[in-house]
């Protein structure tokens, strides 16, 4: 929501400004600049970014506007869960969650919290990290190495898309410039035509130069930031998970396991030390039932 409110803001204040300056709306209005900016940009980004980061990037741009991919929601949800996982392991052992691990869309256990199972890249952290764990042939010095390797991956992946955007944004100047000088050219080729002629073409070259710069410091440049910041609360997302699991793996207890995650979070997204505890329970006794 905030994505669209800025837009917004930016857009009508812009334009606004210059219809109080006495600027005319319809001197605007040129599609062939667009045309020349935007296909320019659109082939740029084709050209220098793989295809595999140019699906990721048409994948996640559209999530953008809906704002943060995690809420505090999202992480009581997913401590709830673990907490949930531990007290069965802890109370039948960690055979007992074997099944639930390997075909967690059937699960009763995760079904329970679908903002997780929904959750594609979370839901395969947890499961592979338990079922290593059910298989009991990894220390947790090896299990934190792999999992460091495997966020870090990860984080590089998810930032793939936002970097090319950001470097688009870079150059969308550099396409305004090129539609100004476009219409530099037509209007020095119309100098035996009337002023009135010759100073709308000049006025639709220079309006190429405003759209690029505009474009790329007012909405692209913020998309790609947008994008980074999505990428990085992922990131913070399986550090959680991370956190939590390594502390069942060195013994600590679940309602302690999951302190360890709650620390992890960013401070907007975390919950009170009781507010956590309280939700833990409510877990456990949907458990009993």
């Amino acid at each position: 929501m905030l994505f669209l409110i800025g837009v917004a803001t930016a857009f009508v204040s812009v334009i606004l400004g210059y219809t109080l300056h006495g600027g005319h709306l319809l001197i605007l209005w040129q599609p062939t600049e667009y045309l020349i900016i935007f296909g320019a940009a659109a082939g740029a980004f084709l050209i220098g970014t793989p295809s595999k980061v140019v699906r990721r990037a048409i994948s996640t741009i559209p999530k953008v506007p809906g704002g943060a991919p995690y809420t505090r929601e999202h992480y009581m949800d997913l401590l709830a869960l673990l907490y949930e996982i531990f007290q069965r392991t802890q109370r039948d052992g960690l055979l007992s969650i074997e099944d639930d691990v390997d075909n967690p869309q059937e699960s009763e256990l995760f079904k329970a919290y679908p903002r997780i199972l929904n959750d594609h890249v979370a839901l395969e952290f947890i499961c592979d990290y338990l079922r290593l764990m059910v298989g009991g042939n990894m220390n947790p010095f090896e299990v934190e190495n792999l999992m460091d390797v495997e966020i870090e991956a990860h984080h590089k992946e998810a930032e793939m898309p936002a970097s090319a955007v950001t470097r688009i944004a870079d150059a969308m100047p550099g396409f305004g410039i090129i539609a100004a000088l476009l219409g530099v050219v037509i209007a020095l080729g119309s100098l035996d035509k009337d002023v009135m002629t010759i100073g709308h073409k000049v006025s639709a070259a220079l309006v190429g130069t405003f759209t690029g710069i505009f474009a790329g410091y007012a909405f692209v440049g913020p998309l790609g930031q947008a994008m980074e910041h999505r990428a990085q609360e992922q990131t913070k997302f399986l550090e959680t998970i991370k956190l939590t699991l390594l502390a069942v793996l060195n013994g600590y207890k679940p309602v302690v396991a999951v302190e360890f995650g709650r620390k992890a979070m960013f401070e907007a997204e975390r919950p009170s030390f009781f507010e956590l505890e309280e939700h833990v329970k409510n877990a456990a006794q949907r458990q009993k039932e």
